[in-house]
């Protein structure tokens, strides 16, 4: 007769011998010790009957990021050893339709990582569980700068609570403004360039025989939210918007005529004043083939560790964000929330507190080197109201702007990228384009409008 063990078959002599000594080994309940007198000491064995397991999904992120969870984590399980998290980090391009198949199957995890903007989504169909009543115990809705609070709360509840506030700016690379005669930005938060500005300094900076290229203005054409991310506070700056304020429609918002001034302004930078291009070489700003480029504020880590020679201060620096009438930063991003399925919704939430408590959110900024979302947490690292963080701490708490939190926010998010896409690339007529991506949030709207309770409908 044979048994599996360990991977091996082994005879049922070997076997049983095998499970007395195991089972020996199971019965021996202390831990012998020495202590400094040699003397012997019994340590009991710990109690894990009321050992509670919460699982949490997040998107992949860069390595800093992923380290920093990892730490927190740990941190975590220390100050709270009766409960263990168990991670599940999944590819960014993969991680909403893997979350939305669990929900659809009734298997989510009790923690989740969502982009603010999908908070609708969710919170329309009940998978997300009220975080008001924590937020409001811990007097954390006075702690958010307002723009952040309203970007994770739907019909007046608060269903997330975000870790950090990112934020945008305008990298420039010194060498080719001095070569160019350009004075460098102001490195006063509240004192943006305009974007005409902007356009004068890129017309300098460009030299095509060069292969140098003046501005990348919103991170080119990626997939993924990016687009909507980076692109949408042009339309904000020149007076425009997306989405009506009850967010019933986009028609007279995403193509008034602030919204197709800005789409006109951001056009003519590739098609009439040849200072962008579509197609850029790889690490074109390291490499010195762009003289300006709008990055997240996450990019300082990542520049950091692929190319510590490129410094800030000698080789770039970064300014605020340009304005056309308005100065305006994007705002949101991945937040925490709690499944309305989940058993332990109480140590949910004190899992959800510590990671955004000064403890976590230390490790976190040494990490990553983002701003706690927490006002009272990001005045503990002076370094953020210090240049160059304090750019994106000002523009966040100050000037920022959410992306619309509707159940429709999927169809706005493509059509977003759509239009920027058509209008550059296509060399697509502005109004003709944007009358084509209202004709579609719109049609998302009605969409969405019909249907309270179903997951499928989740664009991807």
């Amino acid at each position: 007769m044979l048994v599996l063990m360990t991977g091996k078959w082994i005879d049922m002599k070997k076997g049983i011998l095998f499970s007395v000594l195991l089972v020996l080994g199971i019965c021996i309940t202390v831990l012998l010790n020495k202590d400094s007198e040699n003397e012997m000491t019994i340590t009991p064995v710990t109690d894990t009957s009321d050992q509670t397991i919460l699982t949490f999904w997040r998107n992949y992120g860069n390595v800093a990021e992923n380290q920093a969870f990892e730490l927190m984590i740990a941190s975590f399980e220390r100050a709270h050893p009766n409960i263990d998290i168990e991670m599940n980090a999944i590819q960014y391009g993969d991680y909403e339709m893997k979350l939305r198949t669990e929900i659809a199957t009734g298997k989510p995890p009790d923690l989740m990582l969502i982009d603010s903007p999908n908070l609708a989504l969710y919170a329309r169909i009940g998978v997300l569980h009220p975080l008001t009543d924590d937020v409001m115990e811990e007097r954390l809705d006075k702690d958010l700068p307002p723009a952040l609070l309203e970007g994770v709360s739907y019909q007046d509840e608060v269903y997330l609570m975000p870790l950090v506030q990112p934020g945008a700016a305008l990298y420039y690379n010194r060498h080719l403004f001095r070569e160019a005669g350009i004075p460098f930005p102001s490195k006063n938060p509240h004192e943006p360039m305009t974007w005409n500005e902007v356009l004068e300094a890129a017309r300098k900076i460009t030299d095509p025989e060069k292969g140098v290229v003046g501005i990348d203005p919103a991170q080119g054409f990626p997939g993924g939210e990016a687009p909507s991310y980076f692109k949408s506070p042009i339309i904000w700056q020149f007076g425009g918007e997306l989405l009506s304020p009850d967010g019933s429609t986009a028609n007279g918002y995403l193509n008034s005529p602030e919204s197709i001034e800005a789409l006109t302004f951001y056009k003519d930078l590739y098609h009439r004043h040849d200072v962008a291009e579509v197609q850029l070489p790889p690490r074109a700003f390291e490499n010195g083939k762009i003289g300006m480029t709008v990055y997240g504020s996450w990019e300082l880590s990542r520049l950091r560790e692929t190319d510590p020679e490129f410094k800030i201060g000698e080789d770039f620096d970064i300014a605020p964000l340009p304005k056309g009438i308005e100065q305006v930063a994007p705002n949101g991003g991945w937040s925490m929330g709690i499944s309305s399925n989940t058993q332990y919704p109480d140590e949910a939430w004190t899992f959800i507190s510590y990671m955004t408590d000064y403890e976590a959110m230390r490790i976190y900024v040494d990490q990553t080197g983002e701003p706690p979302a927490r006002q009272s947490i990001v005045q503990s690292f002076p370094e953020f109201l210090e240049y160059p963080e304090n750019i994106f701490l000002t523009q966040s708490q100050i000037y920022s702007k959410s992306r619309p939190v509707t159940p429709a926010y999927p169809f706005l998010s493509d059509a977003v990228k759509t239009l920027f896409e058509e209008i550059v690339i296509e060399n697509a007529e502005v109004k003709e384009a944007a009358d084509r991506a209202v004709s579609k949030i719109d049609s998302g709207i009605q969409e969405q409008n019909k249907y309270t309770n179903d997951i499928y409908l989740f664009p991807q």
